[in-house]
């Protein structure tokens, strides 16, 4: 007799591998509104986690490494609200290679996703920027939240290109592998709990995180009377986590298990 229980176990390795190359199929196929308008839910999702980062980690007196670590619990919900509620981000969008190399989506397919998920990323994260000035969320804490988007985009400015362009690889690796894993649950609640150690890990290590990104330095620059963040500073931080977020996402995770397992086909 089959075991009940057998059916709540995580899915295996190869077969999140064939779930992930048919998801790739699925959202390259689908329309353009419904790709864009759930990248924009992303991106506000995204930024939404990003300013409870922030406020988090304001003014906290339990040493660097705990407060990154509640911090990075804190973005976490960026996560799993893209993956429990549904929604289109370019950073784990990346594992869409999967399905290209396969050769089951086209080139074209491939890039349509990219750029709908990661413009209507970038606008989400932009109204959501926009909201929180209305709602005065920098004055919280007397101030000091804004002061902490303001060092937080001054500690990004200040990153070199090399530097962010490897963070940026490091970020989306782990990122794919919270997708990964949460590919590889059956309820909401296994989901969740995928998500929590590699975004936390993520966030704590100081990777680069270019949609995130999207919000922490656009918002920031608005904040900043005194004009210390150089739009050329924030424009460079956004292109090189952009390259590194898609050599992790593509190469170190889709292309490492399209290697491992779908590189002879399905049999």
């Amino acid at each position: 007799m089959d075991n009940p229980l057998a059916s709540m176990d995580a899915y295996a390795p190869k077969e999140i591998a064939l779930k992930i190359e048919t998801m790739g199929v699925s959202k390259a196929n689908a329309d353009s509104l419904t790709v864009f308008v759930l990248a924009l839910l992303a991106g506000a999702f995204i930024s939404l986690a990003a300013l409870l980062f922030t406020v988090v980690i304001t003014d906290s007196q339990l040493g660097f490494g705990v407060t990154r670590l509640l911090g990075g619990l804190g973005f976490c919900l960026g996560l799993v609200l893209v993956i429990v509620a549904g929604a289109e981000l370019f950073t784990g969008n990346n594992l869409l290679a999967m399905a290209w190399a396969s050769r089951r989506i086209s080139s074209r397919a491939l890039l349509r996703n990219w750029v709908l998920s990661y413009l209507g990323n970038v606008l989400g994260c932009l109204g959501t920027v926009a909201l929180v000035l209305l709602a005065d969320s920098a004055a919280m804490g007397n101030g000091a939240v804004g002061e902490t988007a303001l060092a937080i985009a001054r500690g990004k400015g200040e990153l070199s290109l090399l530097e962010t362009f490897s963070r940026g690889i490091l970020c989306n690796a782990l990122v794919c592998m919270a997708v990964w894993l949460a590919m590889g649950g059956h309820s909401v609640t296994d989901k969740i709990l995928a998500v929590i150690f590699p975004v936390m890990a993520f966030v704590a290590l100081g990777f680069e995180h270019s949609i995130a990104n999207w919000f922490f330095l656009p918002f920031a620059m608005l904040l900043d009377a005194q004009s210390s963040i150089s739009p050329g500073a924030a424009a460079g931080n956004l292109l090189a986590a952009t390259a590194g977020n898609i050599v992790g996402g593509t190469l170190l995770v889709a292309g490492v298990y399209w290697l491992a397992y779908l590189r002879n086909g399905h049999g």
